[in-house]
């Protein structure tokens, strides 16, 4: 199929870019012969267009199953403005927007339905599938279908199921990180019919990974910040300590911003925007920021918490220096952060009475008695829950993943939406509808200002009408709350609360059961990966690019030369020794590389890799042909 297929015109006309970035082509081309496909490309490596260029290419309906629900809506919101028809779908919408979207793919009228993996367990929504012209499944951040993942997600284990619904639809697995096991796992999960891997190297040579040591990380980070130039990331843990930094850079004389999830989504919105612009240098974030992202001139990313994980830590870092240019990814670890990683074990995984506790204490919160509940879905203000309780709002978090995680329910936390209205009559219905004057001058304004309207569900601000209006932002609700009681809109209020869904009735606390495989093999698998944290962050054998390329089944030939270890080791006696060698790999390549080729790959002066090719060819191993050091030929 991919023959008569012009996937560089599609590229070009929806996206406007000339060419595919590497392996993007070879996926796509895969997907559309037909073929299961696996594609491991790092952050930045452009995974979206993967699925959404078949999706175009293919005709019918393409199905997109995503975790992150903040995604799925921009990814629908961009398409959209290239003229692209998407839609999706999570557990948080009303029944009108979800029956909508599910009319639009029925009559072909959607290329693109996103779902989130817990719909996937509705054997009605499952069936209703059959009839639609399903063309091709994508299941991004694939490596939440994996056990041995860093973010393993058992309503990911969902998406098998739709194969048997949908026969002979291929399917294409996305991720940017996932260690061997995981990469295998992925495909015996998704029921490859061969396997299929289509991988980028996990190097990422313009990046100079350092870790500094420091009692005083505010004093490192002003250093770090003050001897680059351009955009910043400072990644910490806690969305406390996003305010403080950013006020702490600000009194400092360097524009930064906070993000977090806990924020509006205006504020995200704004906030992202002004550091995309360049208005703002530096956002200090927790890991809620950067999925979907794609800022070229990021300098340097700041770990100023380490993340509990090399796969976290690599797509953090790997923000850096997306348009090839040289960039930093600096850890800053105190000597108490071996503690905290440690700590993050015991609280990821409280006791199994504690679980329970939080499992009937939550049934409590939200009204839901023992034997019911079964589909339920629940507003859940989680700030709320833990002052209500006295509980450590960490713990609690984990624990309500592991009841997730169990099946005990789907605790979702990733909710944040805008405002969104339809016009649910015509506009000769609408002239006949009787309004007070405030919900009228709201209905005049909307129809003036947004798209749409009559077809779809529409984002609005509230504080935007307000301000055009002259009016408060409560008169506007109150006006949008008239014209939805008249039932000439649909308005949908923001909402930023994490919610419950309830894929099981409730149980008796005794009955609530943490699997071994959600709890004791979880947790043991979260200990290596730590211990894998602490070797790159603390250790000192070896180039520390090395040590996390191995942990993702690669075998570099050579230290990478540019991160602290590799140049703290260009002052060492043994220096020599190892650039001698190097020098001989490089130029025992067919057709050998030139010496500046050398000395760049080496991130060496040309004078010194002068000097040992003088050397080496002193001594009969090699010689210059031309103008490029190789192997001294047989024939001599």
């Amino acid at each position: 199929m991919s023959a008569c297929v012009d996937i560089d015109s599609i590229l070009r006309d929806n996206w406007g870019y000339d060419s595919f970035r590497p392996l993007q082509r070879e996926i796509i081309e895969s997907v559309l012969d037909g073929r299961d496909t696996l594609g491991l490309l790092p952050t930045g490596g452009g995974k979206s267009l993967t699925f959404q260029v078949p999706a175009l290419a293919l005709g019918g309906l393409t199905i997109v199953v995503t975790p992150l629900i903040s995604l799925m809506k921009d990814q629908v919101d961009n398409l959209k403005r290239k003229g692209v028809s998407a839609v999706y779908l999570h557990s948080g919408l009303t029944r009108a927007e979800h029956r909508l979207a599910m009319d639009k793919c029925r009559l072909g009228k959607a290329r693109l339905l996103y779902v989130s993996p817990e719909k996937l367990k509705s054997s009605v929504f499952t069936d209703t599938l059959r009839g639609f012209d399903v063309r091709l499944i994508a299941v991004d951040e694939a490596h939440c279908i994996s056990q041995w993942g860093y973010d393993f997600r058992p309503s990911y284990l969902e998406i098998a199921a739709l194969r048997d619904v949908l026969p002979g639809v291929p399917v294409l697995a996305l991720t940017a990180s996932a260690t061997p096991e995981v990469t295998e796992d992925i495909m015996t999960r998704l029921r490859f019919t061969s396997r299929n891997v289509f991988a980028r190297s996990f190097s990422r040579p313009n990046i100079s990974y350092i870790v500094r040591r420091a009692e005083h990380k505010e004093a490192m980070l002003l250093k770090a910040l003050g001897a680059t130039s351009g955009s910043a990331i400072v990644y910490v843990r806690s969305r406390k300590r996003t305010r403080e930094l950013a006020d702490f850079l600000n009194r400092e004389g360097i524009s930064a911003a906070y993000y977090h999830a806990g924020l509006a989504v205006e504020e995200k919105n704004e906030r992202q925007r002004q550091w995309k612009d360049g208005e703002t240098r530096v956002i200090v974030a927790t890991n809620a920021f950067g999925m979907g992202i794609d800022k070229p001139d990021v300098r340097i990313v700041v770990h100023y918490d380490i993340p509990p994980s090399l796969e976290e830590y690599y797509q953090e870092a790997g923000r850096a220096g997306r348009d090839g240019k040289p960039s930093f990814a600096l850890v800053i670890a105190g000597a108490y952060d071996k503690g905290v990683l440690s700590r993050r074990l015991s609280d990821a995984f409280p006791p199994r009475d504690y679980i329970r506790k939080i499992y009937e204490r939550a049934c409590n919160f939200v009204d839901i008695v023992v034997g019911e509940g079964y589909g339920a879905v629940r507003d859940f203000d989680f700030s709320l829950f833990c002052s209500r309780f006295k509980l450590q709002p960490v713990v609690a978090r984990n624990a309500l993943k592991l009841l997730s995680h169990s099946g005990w329910f789907e605790y979702v936390d990733d909710v944040s939406s805008r405002s969104r209205v339809m016009v649910l009559l015509s506009k000769e219905e609408l002239y006949s509808v009787r309004l007070d004057a405030d919900a009228d001058k709201v209905l005049q304004l909307l129809l003036r200002t947004y798209t749409g309207l009559f077809a779809d569900y529409v984002n609005i601000s509230e504080q935007l009408i307000a301000s055009r209006l002259g009016m408060s932002n409560e008169q506007v609700y109150q006006a949008l709350l008239s014209l939805g009681r008249a039932h000439a809109v649909h308005y949908v209020p923001r909402s930023d609360t994490p919610y419950l869904y309830f894929t099981t009735s409730r149980e008796l606390p005794k009955y609530i059961l943490i699997p071994k495989d959600v709890y004791e093999k979880q947790r043991d698998r979260m200990a290596r990966r730590l211990d894998s944290v602490k070797d790159y962050v603390f250790g000192t054998d070896g180039c520390r690019v090395n040590r996390m390329l191995a942990y993702f089944g690669e075998k570099p030939a050579h230290p990478c030369g540019k991160c602290d270890i590799c140049r703290e080791n260009r002052r060492t006696p043994q220096t020599h020794e190892n650039d001698v060698e190097t020098v001989r790999y490089l130029a025992s390549q067919p057709g050998g590389n030139t010496l500046a080729y050398i000395a760049a790959q080496m991130s060496r002066p040309l004078a010194q890799i002068i000097d040992i090719a003088r050397e080496l060819i002193d001594v009969g191993e090699l010689e210059m042909g031309g103008d490029r050091l190789k192997v001294l030929s047989k024939s001599r």
